[in-house]
């Protein structure tokens, strides 16, 4: 039976391979979608979900470029609505496993509703946590830090940790897991008031305002007198070489992403020059993608339910309401101008 709705989706008209994404590359598009024809032939899908957040991550910003610098993520389709995690309302359903009314997680179109695959959906159990902390604290944010940190850090007590971004949605948990871990951790973010946070909040040791800091390597010798054996990368270029330069040995370098590099074109990127210190120091620099851990997926989510039941670990988020918000909150990641996981409030219409 046909049940016609009003829907809104963000479309990639122009691939931006350098510089800011701007209104000249996303538009907001409106289309009308029948949720009543799911699961029968021609549906993309057998669950139409009405979403209610949408998760903006840095990582898109290298899906909108027509060149692969190095992710290896295929690239959005041009006029096709981009895709980013969500958490939703079922609204209607052709699959079995999924009722009207269920709170479910997944990989699809932004949009206000859906029309997606049963296959790519997960119920959530907001008696754990709220349903956005599904797109963050239970989230892929938090299973790449869990992943970086326990997995390819193999973090030890005592430990001296240097995160960078970390008062951005993966930092926050890195920095807390240090704790958790025995470690000590220092925390590098780009305002004074992200560093508060890290400090008062977060439980950090220490964190320094890397804008206000006019030499990192002075900065890197006051906080680290003894070195560094886990440096959790998000930034890349300068300060990934000069970090560098006051590891210790075996020290351990998970690459979780170079942000400070995703607006450029390749051969524009910055050159670390001092990569023999890897060599000298016996140290382990890997770089990782959640999807070759997500058989992972089961211990990460009973140990991060254990921290937030315990109150080991908060989760700070920065929340903006409506599709229209995408392009700012989007380009807010790459000036710091964010405070915590970036996720997008859609007010259901009735």
């Amino acid at each position: 039976m046909e049940q016609i709705v009003s829907n809104r989706e963000i479309i990639l008209v122009s691939y931006a391979d350098e510089g800011p994404v701007t209104g000249v590359h996303l538009k907001i598009r409106e289309t009308q979608l029948d949720i009543g024809n799911v699961g029968r032939d021609g549906s993309p899908g057998d669950v139409v979900v009405q979403n209610e957040w949408i998760s903006v991550d840095p990582y898109l910003r290298q899906r909108m470029k027509q060149p692969n610098d190095g992710l290896f993520l295929q690239n959005f389709q041009l006029n096709q609505a981009i895709k980013s995690r969500a958490v939703g309302k079922v609204v209607a359903s052709a699959n079995s496993k999924f009722e009207v009314g269920d709170l479910v997680t997944g990989l699809y179109e932004v949009s206000e509703y859906g029309v997606v695959p049963a296959g790519i959906l997960r119920k959530i159990d907001t008696s754990i946590a709220k349903p956005s902390y599904y797109l963050g604290l239970l989230g892929t944010p938090a299973l790449t830090a869990w992943i970086g940190f326990t997995i390819i850090g193999n973090p030890k007590p005592g430990d001296e940790v240097f995160v960078t971004a970390a008062a951005g949605a993966v930092g926050m948990v890195v920095g807390q897991l240090a704790k958790i871990k025995g470690c000590r951790v220092v925390g590098s973010a780009g305002s004074d008031q992200k560093v508060k946070l890290l400090k008062e909040e977060l439980g950090f040791d220490d964190a320094f305002n890397y804008k206000s800091e006019t030499d990192w390597d002075a900065a890197l010798t006051r906080h680290f007198p003894r070195g560094i054996d886990i440096y959790f990368e998000n930034v890349g270029g300068r300060m990934l070489e000069t970090v560098l330069n006051h590891i210790n040995m075996k020290a351990r370098i998970p690459l979780c992403g170079m942000i400070s590099q995703y607006n450029q074109e390749w051969k524009q990127t910055f050159g670390v020059r001092n990569l023999l210190n890897l060599v000298g120091k016996c140290a382990k620099m890997e770089g990782f993608m959640c999807s070759k851990y997500f058989d992972r997926m089961g211990e990460f989510s009973e140990e991060m339910t254990g921290y937030i039941k315990e109150g080991k670990i908060k989760y700070k988020e920065d929340v903006k309401e409506g599709l229209e918000s995408f392009l700012d909150v989007f380009n807010s990641m790459f000036s710091g101008e964010n405070i915590g996981k970036p996720v997008i409030h859609l007010t259901p219409t009735p």
